[in-house]
């Protein structure tokens, strides 16, 4: 999948089956740090605030993802796949369904949270994936899934032909305006199980370019029985703004000879590249004789290098030192990120077939999105790609879109960077607008006109940077409670549905309470009402069922319109 901070999208589906990813990136020599110079106030990375929880409860030790060495984690998933069989009958799976090992997460009490896709009669079933939740002796506790529904077709032979299927994709791409598109591979034949009683279908992807110049990669699903299109969605969204930058950061380059290489060996290898207003490949690495990069100007190509490479780095640095996770895909493997992509383009996004970051450089070529809450959110689209993998539509795609815009967040808070301080505003830096006014903001969602504050049942049928609003307005209700209040100068005001006030668990608590639901309880299928009995279980094993903080989060929930308060 590839994502960016758009405004505005086509309707979603859910991310491909895939096999879990067990890799692990090779670590390379010879890391130098240094200085790069960049306008305005100096800035070095800092350690979390410790204001971010204040006095409330720290989470359970024992409840916390343990940090995983990638050749630990390829053994558990070994492990896990050598036992799946034994584990869908132990789920009562009919006979023609088998268990692919995506993800596992071990908590530092030994409990594993095992996330699996399924196949029937080996076709991938699209909305049949599922989390194994058990305890340090291997009990099963608990089993959160995407769908209830028995997972079975009437037949497996496509009354509708692959070309049919590829026809219908291509003309849905011309539709959405893509530009020459093209069918980047045969349609696969799938289960489709996303949408209630399964049924065998075709998915197609079309490639090409969007209207804007934006790589194509709509993913089309269409009924193998009726030839009618089930859903789409475009695994490209666009954004629109101007990059600030981060002021004078230290960044770790790798030096082989005499020349220095913008290649982080500390952070699985991640390296940076210039495209040089190419749309294709990789680009070029970015080398420099004196270890000195960047002027802070966007006419010099090795200023949005240096952006890019401190994003990457501060992204890789805050999921490592808040969640214990090593690296996007938790495998210890480093994406990498490309600069200067096309003409005035005015886009960044991530892309899961390359596992990269690219970046556009705006209007007139003279503001490249490298901002570091750019970096962050999209960077966080694969954290959600390699986790629960929420569909792109309806309420799932605004979770999905909320949980990088919470994680961005976390990110430009983590930095510390004075440069650029933590904020709830998302894109305050980009100035899509023109006056400066953020993308979106989370005290109060419906300030940028468009974001719903509050849940209704109108919400999935909203674009998903809207549909948003409300778990954005949760995250900032859960980090700083309701009311007026400054936060590093920015001025909020957060409402509540009921009218009554929330005081907040602290930021660290929110944000270990987003990771632990996502990575360990959410699953393609997961919307507002599954998120909050989700969440709630995490926070019982976090805090303790029925505990303050606990209660403080079913609070939280019913303060944006999702259950009642437990007082």
């Amino acid at each position: 999948m590839r994502h960016t901070l758009r405004t505005s999208s086509p309707s979603g589906a859910p991310r491909p089956s895939h096999p879990a990813r067990t890799a692990a990136g090779a670590l390379l020599a010879g890391a130098a740090m240094l200085a790069v110079a960049l306008p305005g106030n100096a800035a070095a990375a800092a350690a979390p605030d410790p204001a971010a929880t204040g006095s409330h409860a720290q989470p359970q030790a024992g409840a916390l993802p343990a940090a995983l060495s990638p050749a630990e984690r390829g053994s558990l998933l070994t492990s896990a796949q050598n036992a799946s069989t034994a584990t869908a009958q132990s789920l009562h799976l009919g006979v023609k369904e088998r268990l692919l090992v995506r993800d596992v997460v071990k908590d530092a009490n030994g409990g594993l949270h095992t996330r699996y896709e399924r196949t029937y009669d080996g076709l991938p079933v699209l909305g049949g994936d599922l989390v194994v939740a058990q305890d340090a002796s291997g009990r099963t506790t608990g089993v959160d899934r995407a769908t209830d529904a028995t997972i079975s077709v009437p037949t497996e032979t496509a009354a509708r032909s692959a070309a049919s299927a590829r026809s219908t994709a291509l003309g849905a791409a011309r539709a959405a305006g893509a530009v020459s598109p093209t069918a980047t591979a045969s349609p696969r034949k799938v289960v489709w199980a996303a949408g209630g009683t399964p049924v065998l279908a075709w998915e197609s992807v079309v490639g090409g370019l969007q209207d804007d110049g934006t790589p194509n990669e709509l993913h089309v699903v269409t009924d193998a029985t009726t030839g009618a299109k089930i859903y789409q969605y475009q695994a490209i969204e666009n954004s629109v703004g101007n990059s600030e930058y981060s002021g004078q950061v230290s960044i770790t380059t790798t030096k082989s000879g005499s020349t220095y290489q913008l290649t982080d060996a500390s952070r699985g290898g991640h390296s940076t590249y210039n495209l040089n207003h190419s749309t294709s490949g990789k680009g070029t690495l970015y080398t420099d004789t004196d270890d000195v990069w960047g002027d802070g100007k966007a006419t010099t190509a090795q200023t949005a290098g240096v952006d890019a490479a401190y994003g990457a780095q501060e992204t890789w640095d805050f999921y490592r030192n808040t969640f214990g996770r090593n690296g996007i895909a938790d495998d210890g493997r480093a994406a990498y990120s490309t600069t200067h992509y096309g003409n005035n383009y005015v886009n960044a996004f991530w892309s899961d077939s390359c596992f990269c970051m690219t970046y556009g450089d705006g209007a007139s070529n003279a503001h490249p999105l490298t901002a570091l809450d750019v970096a962050g959110h999209e960077m966080s689209h694969g954290v959600t790609a390699a986790t629960a993998g929420l569909n792109y539509s309806g309420e799932s795609g605004g979770l999905n879109e909320a949980t990088s815009d919470i994680f961005g967040t976390g990110v430009e808070f983590y930095a510390g960077n004075t440069a650029d301080p933590g904020d709830y505003l998302i894109g305050e830096k980009i100035n899509i607008n023109g006056n400066g006014t953020p993308l979106r903001y989370m005290d109060k969602p419906s300030k940028d006109g468009a974001s719903k504050d509050y849940w209704s049942s109108s919400l999935g049928g909203l674009d998903v940077h809207y549909s948003s609003g409300p778990a954005n307005h949760l995250f900032y209700l859960l980090s700083e409670g309701s009311g007026a209040k400054v936060v590093n100068g920015v001025s909020y005001n957060s409402p509540t549905y009921d009218g009554a006030s929330v005081p907040g668990i602290g930021r660290d608590n929110a944000l270990k309470l987003w990771y632990t639901s996502l990575t360990e309880h959410f699953t393609s299928t997961t919307n507002y009402a599954r998120a909050r009995t989700q969440s709630l279980q995490a926070a019982a094993d976090l805090w303790g069922q029925g505990s303050a903080t606990y209660n403080a989060v079913a609070d939280t929930w019913a303060a944006i319109g999702v259950g009642s308060r437990v007082d």
